[in-house]
């Protein structure tokens, strides 16, 4: 028997704290626990002042563990992410952790510094660990980064490289907020600085979550579902490159995280539909003449969303 009530306990007392200090963004906030408990990366994408930096740090205090923030800007070296070696002449090396050591890693304006840079989480988002001068070492568990970026072709911007991008298992947009939710804003600013927020959970129980959401039904036919929808978007004609295996893995375990929070312990097509664009959009690179045509990877993904039969139940 699954304990889905353990893991929509911890999804109440996360949402319940970040929105202490973060008025609506439902959808960011909701991204964010997906992939938290799915194992993953976010990518918080939006126009400056549309309260990225402000959710992710929030998230990342209420769930616990060791949190540092890494400002990215242009002249940035990879050693000063992942740490370097202090070279005596009298006395042994020593090693200088980078701030990529930590639980929770909120990499502020990813974008707005070098692909060389950049490069410098590929491993750690990947394999949870980090190489430096032939020497590897583990990074704590859980280990999740919280990326944000300002939109892309910004003014002083550097784009994700594809294998960059593809290591976040979902991509979400801060959006700016409705006038009901801007008044609330304003009339609570005070309360809302003052606020401090505190750990509401441990990475023992993020990890427990982790292995309830693994145990998730998935049936063949759902499987087959997301892997015919990330075929089909390899196969489109606009599209320059389609989604990797990444994509697929990151649609499944997602989906299980999903049916938790809705109170399943299966996934339905639904799930998958609700998934496909954060998990999918940015994982899509569309022609050079098709964007002429004014092709998006979101149109490419909704008609291939549309042309794909739904599994039905069995």
């Amino acid at each position: 028997m699954i304990d889905i009530k353990k893991v929509a306990d911890l999804r109440k007392k996360i949402m319940a704290e970040v929105s202490k200090v973060i008025v609506g963004k439902e959808d960011v906030k909701q991204a964010l626990m997906i992939a938290l408990i799915a194992g993953g990366h976010v990518l918080i994408e939006g126009v400056p002042g549309t309260a990225k930096t402000q959710l992710a740090k929030t998230f990342a205090r209420a769930i616990g563990g060791t949190f540092k923030r890494i400002q990215f800007t242009p002249d940035m070296l990879p050693a000063d992410v992942t740490g370097f070696y202090l070279y005596s002449p009298t006395g042994p090396s020593n090693f200088i952790e980078g701030p990529i050591f930590a639980n929770v890693i909120l990499a502020d304006e990813l974008n707005r510094t070098t692909p060389r840079t950049q490069s410098a989480l590929l491993e750690a988002m990947q394999e949870r660990q980090v190489t430096i001068e032939k020497r590897t070492y583990a990074l704590q568990s859980p280990f999740m980064v919280i990326a944000t970026q300002v939109n892309a072709g910004g003014e002083g911007t550097y784009p994700l490289t594809d294998v960059q991008a593809d290591r976040f298992i979902l991509r979400i947009n801060s959006r700016y907020p409705s006038v009901e939710e801007e008044v609330l804003v304003i009339s609570g600013i005070d309360r809302i600085e003052d606020t401090n927020t505190v750990e509401v959970t441990t990475s023992q129980e993020i990890m427990q979550a982790r292995e309830i959401a693994k145990q998730v039904y998935v049936s063949p036919e759902i499987s087959r579902y997301i892997v015919t929808i990330i075929d089909a978007l390899r196969a489109d004609p606009d599209a320059l490159s389609g989604p990797s295996t990444r994509a697929s893995i990151s649609l499944f375990k997602c989906s299980r995280v999903l049916a938790l929070f809705e109170g399943r312990d299966y996934v339905i097509p639904d799930d998958i539909k609700k998934l496909a664009f954060p998990t999918i959009e940015h994982r899509i690179r569309v022609k050079p003449e098709a964007e002429m045509d004014e092709i998006t990877p979101a149109i490419i993904l909704q008609r291939t969303l549309d042309n794909v039969a739904v599994p039905k139940p069995g």
